[in-house]
Order: C-alpha cells, then structure tokens, then sequence
C-alpha cells in the first residue's frame, strides 16, 4: 500500500517512476473524489493545488473501504459521485499521483458533468473490496485530514518514521 501509508521506501524505489502503463498527456483532466479533493492533500503531494472545478460523475460511488480512511470510486446502479476535475497537470505530477494511488486503483476514462459542460476524464477506480457505506468527506476532514496531509509529506519526502 502506496497512498500516505507506506511504512519506508524499498531501497532505489523513486516517488515519481512511472508504472509500467501509459499515463495520460499533461493536458488530459483527471477526476477526483476523495482524498484528492483536498488542497491540503494536493500541496503535499505536488507542492501547489492546481485547478479544481466542482464535477460529478454518475454510475459510480465514492466507497468506503476496509482498515483505510480513503474511498475508492465504483460502480454502482443510480449513483452520482461529487468530485472535481484536476486540469493542468505536468507529466511529473500524473507520475506523482499514479504512484501516490495503491495498486488497487485502476488508472481508467470516465465522462464527467462540470457544471452545464460534460466531457471525458481519467478517474482512479478501484478494484478491491469495498463497505456498504459510502465515503465521507466530511467525516475525513474532522477526524483525519492533518494527520493524513502530514503522512502525505513524509511519503512524497522520504521514509515514515
């Protein structure tokens, strides 16, 4: 588990190498409902907040998951997920990002409403277990969100302690 949380670095592993996949061009968006719709989360990974603009995403659902205070995006049924879409991402920051997301992500295209416009994205989904219950922003930002920025800091700088 990559996502704030890794206990060290195995030895010549960098924070920004690529997976081996493809990840999109700098100007692609990217969809985000969860963590990274936090500033505070945003400036300790990538060293500012880029863009935010409010958007959504239908057919899917913003879970909670077991022993982790992050959500993963999945299907569901009549569902709407309230995010926002990053725009104006470099190259650096998408690898900063992809291996900043655990294994069970699945860099994927999904197709977004932002405000009256719609258009295609990348979103990071999951593929592992996931709770009945739907995520909360609300409960992470009080009973989490320093914590969690702290550990996003030790993991883009160096081993946790």
């Amino acid at each position: 588990m990559r996502r704030c949380s890794r206990p060290s670095r195995i030895s010549g592993e960098s924070v920004s190498a690529p997976r081996a996949r493809r990840l999109p061009v700098p100007s692609d968006p990217l969809f985000v409902y969860g963590t990274l719709t936090f500033p505070e989360v945003l400036v300790e990974l990538l060293g500012r907040t880029p863009r935010l603009d409010a958007a959504r995403v239908s057919g899917r659902r913003a879970a909670r998951l077991p022993g982790r205070v992050y959500p993963g995006l999945v299907t569901a049924a009549g569902a709407v997920t309230r995010g926002a879409v990053l725009r104006g991402l470099t190259a650096a920051e998408w690898r900063v990002l992809d291996d900043f997301e655990d294994d069970e992500y699945d860099l994927r295209p999904v197709f977004v409403h932002a405000g009256v416009s719609a258009h295609a994205a990348w979103t990071y989904v999951w593929t592992a277990e996931v709770l009945a219950a739907d995520w909360s922003a609300t409960a992470f930002a009080s009973d989490h969100l320093p914590r969690y920025a702290g550990r996003c800091v030790r993991w883009r700088t160096g081993p946790a302690v």
